[in-house]
Formats: C-alpha cells, structure tokens, sequence
C-alpha cells in the first residue's frame, strides 16, 4: 500500500488486513507509519518516498503532518491554487518500491495487489519498477487529471484515461484496466488466474 496515510480510515487494504492478508505499507510521514506500526504491526511498515531512483533529495510540499494530499507535484500545487509561500516545503531523499520489497519480509513471496495513491507522483513511482521480477496480479492506482475543475470526481474522461502515462506504461506491462471509481483505476495483469 504505497500512500498509506492511514491504517483504517479509507484504508484500500485494511480489510484485507483484518481477513489475514500481510503486506508492505509506505508513506513519506513519519507518524503515518508510526501508527501503522501500533495497528497494523504484523505488516511490514517503512516511512520513505518513493520515486523512480534512489537516493535524490526532492520537495516536498507538505500541508501538515497526517496530510492525505502531501505532494511532490508542482503541477498539483498549481491546480489546487495552493500558494506555495503557505505549504512547508521539507526534504526527503528518495527509493524505490523494488529496493523496498527486496529489503521486506516479503522479496520472495507473490505479491496480489498494490495500491497506490501518492498524490499525482505515481507514474514517477513505477516507470523503473521491474514488473517482470515482481509480477502483481491487482494494482489500484490513482490517476489525476489536472484538466478537470474539481478532481477526484465521476467525470473522469477515459480518453484522458488512455492516453495517460500511467495507463500506457500498465498496459505495456500486461496490465488491463478493468474499473474505475473516482479517480482510482484498477488493473489486472492479463494472464491472472484466480486458481
């Protein structure tokens, strides 16, 4: 679950959690994942940001500690009309979701879904991820379009959907996308077999 934000509240994996399901949950705060670690202490919980390389210092815009909408995304800032004098800009220096899953408890076993939500960062987060090592059968993923007044909304445009980085480079991978809600697009590899 790479957004994490929160362990229960609009939570895309705490159900899973409470069936018996483990994983890796990621969030760039700190106190994210510090309560994660007090709810959810059977999954493995790491405080990172995450992006296409490791080890480069980035902005981060950040509206408050516990924030869901903490941002690297100049481009979201500007769409949100956020003056940039009124965020805290603090910095973190960058991983990647394989160099976390090589170093979880879980480098060696299947792993069924990723959700991830990482406020307009998410195609910089998977466009290195090796998906033939790490083949995932389900990934959740949100996809922004700035174009739109109000984001987040049913009037998502599936042209837009299309032609979007993060769709091409899925469907490249073998992925297809099977449903949306809002702007939460869901994908499924193509050989999936639920036996």
């Amino acid at each position: 679950d790479l957004g994490c934000n929160h362990p229960i509240k609009y939570n895309n994996t705490y159900l899973l959690y409470k069936k018996g399901w483990r994983g890796i949950n990621i969030d760039l705060d700190k106190e994210s994942i510090d309560e994660f670690n007090k709810i959810r202490d059977q999954d493995y919980n790491v405080q990172s940001l995450i992006s296409s390389n490791i080890g480069e210092e980035r902005d981060i815009y950040y509206y408050h500690s516990r924030s869901a909408i903490n941002t690297l995304s100049t481009e979201l800032i500007e769409h949100r009309n956020t003056k940039k004098d009124s965020i805290k800009i603090i910095k973190q220096t960058t991983n990647t979701l394989e160099n976390i899953i090589e170093k979880s408890p879980f480098k060696d076993r299947k792993i069924n879904l990723l959700s991830i939500d990482i406020e307009n960062h998410e195609y910089e987060a998977l466009k290195s991820f090796n998906f033939k090592k790490f083949k995932i059968d389900v990934i959740v993923i949100e996809i922004h379009d700035l174009s739109q007044k109000k984001l987040e909304i049913y009037n998502q445009s599936l042209d837009f959907v299309v032609n979007s980085k993060i769709y091409k480079l899925l469907n490249n991978n073998g992925y297809k996308l099977v449903n949306w809600v809002n702007s939460d697009f869901v994908f499924v590899l193509e050989d999936f077999n639920l036996n």
